[in-house]
C-alpha cells in the first residue's frame, strides 16, 4: 500500500480512538495527516470509505499475526485456538474495536452496518473453520452452531466478568472457560444430532468469491505446515522456501509467479513430485 496513504489510514484510526468515528471531521484528518483535500478524495471517496480501509487494514494484520501463533503448534488442539482467540480479543481491545464498530452501526448508516455485519461473519467463519480443524470433519454439521454460540458466549462472559471485576485483565480465564463450555455443547449436539443452522448457510452470509479465498488460502496453510513437518532442523533453507510461497500468494497483490515458479523448481530437486502435487493445485487456483 502507498506509505502515504497508510499514514492517513494510521492517523485517522487515532483520531477515531481519541475522538470518536461522528465527531472526527474529514478536516481534522486533513490537518492530522498533512495532506490536501484532494489528496484525501484521491485516496478514499468518503469519511465512511476511510472508516473501511481502517478496518480492513487492522483485520489483515490480525489475520496474519493470529495465524503465526499457529507456526509449529497442532492445529487441532484447543491449546493454541485460545491463544489465538485471547490474541484477538487483546489486538481488538487496544484498537478499540468493539466501541467504534458500535458508534458507526447504531448510526443507521446501512453502508457501515452491512460493512460490519461482514466483518462480525468473517469472524464467525474463522471460528468455524478453527472449530472443523480442532474437532474434525465429522462434526462439521454442529460447527457452525456452535461458533455462533462461542462468540456470544464469549461477548457476554467478557462484559459481565468487567461488570463483576471492573476492567477486565483476565481474558484468558474467560476464555478457556467459554472454550470447555462450547465443547461440551458441541459434543452433546454431535451425540444428539441437533442443529439450528446448516454448514453451508455461511456461503450465503459471505459473498462467493470472498469465501472461495479464505477455502484456498486454508488449502495452501495446511499443504505448507504439512511439507514443513517433514523438514528438519538442518533444511531450514527449504522451510524459507515454502514461507516464501505463502506469504506471496497470501500478501502480494499481485503474486509474482516467475518467483514462485522459481522457487518450486528448487522444491522439486529436494522432495518427490508427488508430495508438491497438491501445493501445485492451490497454487494454479491463486493465480
Amino acid at each position: 500500500m502507498n506509505e502515504r496513504k497508510l499514514h492517513v489510514i494510521k492517523v485517522a484510526h487515532q483520531l477515531f480512538i481519541n475522538k470518536g468515528f461522528h465527531t472526527t471531521s474529514i478536516q481534522d484528518i486533513l490537518d492530522a495527516s498533512g495532506i490536501s483535500k484532494g489528496t484525501f478524495y484521491n485516496y478514499f471517496s468518503s469519511k465512511n470509505e476511510l472508516f473501511k480501509e481502517v478496518f480492513t487494514s487492522l483485520y489483515v494484520d490480525l489475520e496474519k499475526e493470529r495465524e503465526a501463533i499457529l507456526n509449529g503448534k497442532d492445529r487441532t488442539s484447543l491449546d493454541p485456538f485460545i491463544q489465538q482467540m485471547e490474541f484477538q480479543l487483546r489486538k481488538n481491545r487496544a484498537n478499540r474495536v468493539l466501541p467504534l464498530f458500535e458508534e458507526a452501526f447504531f448510526s443507521k448508516d446501512e453502508e457501515l452496518k452491512q460493512f460490519i455485519t461482514g466483518v462480525q461473519i468473517k469472524t464467525i467463519n474463522w471460528v468455524f473453520n478453527r472449530f472443523i480443524d480442532i474437532f474434525g470433519e465429522q462434526k462439521k454439521a454442529y460447527l457452525l452452531d456452535g461458533a455462533i454460540m462461542f462468540m456470544g458466549l464469549l461477548h457476554q462472559n467478557l462484559r459481565y466478568e468487567a461488570l463483576a471485576h471492573g476492567k477486565n485483565d483476565n481474558l484468558q480465564l474467560v476464555v478457556q472457560f467459554t472454550v470447555d463450555k462450547i465443547v461440551h455443547i458441541i459434543e452433546e449436539s454431535y451425540r444428539t444430532k441437533s442443529q439450528l443452522f446448516e454448514p453451508e448457510l455461511i456461503n450465503n452470509w459471505i459473498p462467493k468469491d470472498q469465501n472461495k479465498h479464505e477455502n484456498l488460502r486454508r488449502r495452501l496453510r495446511e499443504e505448507i505446515e504439512t511439507l514443513k513437518g517433514k523438514l528438519g532442523e538442518n533444511e531450514m533453507k527449504y522451510v524459507e522456501l515454502v514461507e516464501f510461497i505463502e506469504d506471496e500468494l497470501i500478501d502480494a497483490k499481485k503474486p509474482r509467479k516467475f518467483l514462485i515458479e522459481s522457487t518450486l523448481n528448487t522444491l522439486e530437486k529436494h522432495f518427490p513430485s508427488s508430495e508438491l502435487q497438491e501445493l501445485k493445485k492451490v497454487i494454479i487456483e491463486f493465480m
